[in-house]
């Protein structure tokens, strides 16, 4: 045989054999490894499955929990996250599992959180976005890291604190009157709040933030809930690398057109704003959180100039967490105060007593400490987030364990929030009085058994926003109505990215007004 011969053999024949010894590696010497190093520390798991990890067992749970009925109750951890609810019953508070290949160490001792999310080394950074997420939110606030995150950030509590945050009281009491416009045909009918509130939250967010409307916004809004829908049922499918780059599954080709419509909406919006300063009708892009952004994206400075990916990423951040936040703290808050009338009526004393019959005043709004108990305690029980991904960046020790680097972190922060060993044994039911003297008492000086926005430099920038209309939508409601729930409404909460009923919530309107 010829050398040309032995060489056209050898070279694919060696090709093979190192992928072979590279895949091998990456799929099973590796997780297997990281597996005996932390069972070695006393974090154990279910074991490593190849290839696939955990992610069948997670989403046949998750399959089984959803198919059973559940009781008007507000335990509802071992519905929506059934695989974290059993496998701390079965292998303790903090355990390892497995997303494919990417080992994952699940986290719920409140000391640990603390100390993953107040960390100021930078030891912990986001976790990698996977294909789906990237498309959702791309490089906005809640995902990068570094100088930018530094940047972004400081336009977010620009444009969502203080003065900023006063001035868009009318235009919150605006959109909800609106609402309640509509709502008076349906006095003593019922009503479904959870889509009502979508399409509150949603105007909220375009004019407070965006200077439009919902309808100007309803295509971003509807992109990115299809968007948010895919990427959630992607959550537990396991990708293999090499195959993903050689074949686009239809979510991807999907998400990826989803994508680029959401940009062209985004850049009409930006060329609106600029033609506006260009044909002398406006003298500055305008002093909300698009207008701030577009100012960036002008600007001269290298180190304030944001790129026109970025600004767009930016926008699809706060259109989705502006809407999908408050719509859920809203509608669960609305639930628990129709099944519960007396705190119903508690806040409606408290409201009629700061604002009487009169629309709700920012100076003012700081004195509804029975409206924030009773929204704290939704918080605690129907927590906005299902749990916060980092990343391990460089071999480091947390309380008394060392990780090794490029490993995942999920702090899951509900977990803390349904633990009876800091709540007591009626952890699960609805008593806003825990919260009487404020957050801190009411975990008992506990940092992170109580952080539905996060905690440490990276917890949430909207938090006053969210918290803002909240009380104004909730104040202003409770002055025109009772709310009883409908005998219609079924117990469903499944999640999303956050909390959602999954049938939504009815209720039924009874008006305050004796000549309605």
């Amino acid at each position: 045989m010829s050398g040309l011969m032995k060489l056209v053999i050898l070279v694919p024949c060696s090709l093979f054999f190192a992928a072979l010894v590279k895949f091998l590696y990456d799929y099973l010497w590796r997780p297997l490894r990281i597996q005996q190093m932390l069972n070695s520390q006393g974090i154990r798991g279910p074991p490593y499955r190849f290839i696939h990890g955990n992610n069948k067992e997670v989403a046949k749970m998750r399959q089984e929990a959803l198919s059973k009925p559940m009781a008007l109750r507000h335990d509802i951890f071992p519905r929506v996250q059934p695989h974290i609810d059993t496998w701390i019953n079965e292998y303790g508070r903090n355990y390892l599992s497995w997303d494919g290949v990417r080992a994952e160490l699940v986290i719920s001792e409140p000391d640990l959180i603390k100390e993953v999310l107040k960390n100021s080394e930078k030891a912990f950074p986001k976790r990698k976005l996977t294909v789906f997420l990237s498309k959702l939110l791309g490089n906005g606030l809640a995902t990068v890291e570094g100088e930018k995150w530094e940047k972004r950030r400081k336009l977010g509590n620009y444009a969502f604190h203080g003065e900023s945050l006063k001035n868009m009281t009318p235009a919150i009491i605006a959109s909800v009157e609106t609402m309640l416009e509509k709502w008076k045909g349906y006095v003593g009918k019922e009503i479904e709040v959870f889509e009502e509130f979508r399409l509150l939250t949603s105007e909220v967010i375009s004019r407070t933030a965006f200077g439009s409307t919902y309808l100007e916004g309803q295509k971003i809004f509807y992109m990115l809930s299809k968007l948010a829908i895919i990427a959630n049922r992607s959550f537990f499918k396991t990708r293999i690398p090499w195959i993903s780059k050689l074949w686009k599954s239809a979510d991807i080709l999907e998400s990826e057109e989803l994508a680029n419509e959401i940009k062209g909406c985004v850049m009409k919006m930006i060329k609106k704003r600029e033609d506006r300063v260009v044909n002398g009708e406006a003298d500055s892009f305008g002093n909300d959180f698009l207008g701030l952004l577009v100012k960036a994206y002008h600007d001269l400075d290298d180190k304030n100039i944001l790129s026109l990916g970025d600004l767009v990423d930016e926008c699809k951040t706060f259109y989705l967490a502006g809407q999908d936040t408050v719509n859920g703290l809203l509608a669960w808050t609305v639930l628990l105060l129709a099944i519960h009338g007396d705190w119903q009526e508690k806040a409606r004393r408290e409201v009629i007593e700061i604002f009487g019959n009169q629309n709700p005043h920012p100076e003012s709004i700081v004195k509804l400490k029975i409206m924030t108990m009773i929204i704290n305690e939704t918080l605690r029980l129907y927590g906005l987030q299902n749990g916060i991904i980092r990343e391990v960046g460089r071999e480091v020790q947390i309380g008394n364990l060392v990780l090794p680097a490029n490993i995942d972190l999920y702090i899951a922060n509900v977990v803390p929030q349904h633990d009876p060993q800091l709540w007591g044994d009626d952890v699960h039911l609805f008593k806003p009085e825990r919260f009487a003297e404020g957050i801190a008492k009411g975990t008992n000086y506990n940092a992170a058994a109580f952080c539905p926005f996060g905690i440490g430099p990276r917890s949430c920038v909207g938090m006053s926003f969210a918290t803002m209309e909240t009380k104004i939508a909730l104040s202003m409601i409770l002055q025109r109505y009772t709310i009883s729930l409908s005998p219609a409404y079924v117990h469903s909460p499944i999640s999303v990215l956050g909390i959602q009923p999954e049938h939504g919530i009815q209720v039924i309107l009874k008006s305050l007004d004796s000549n309605v």
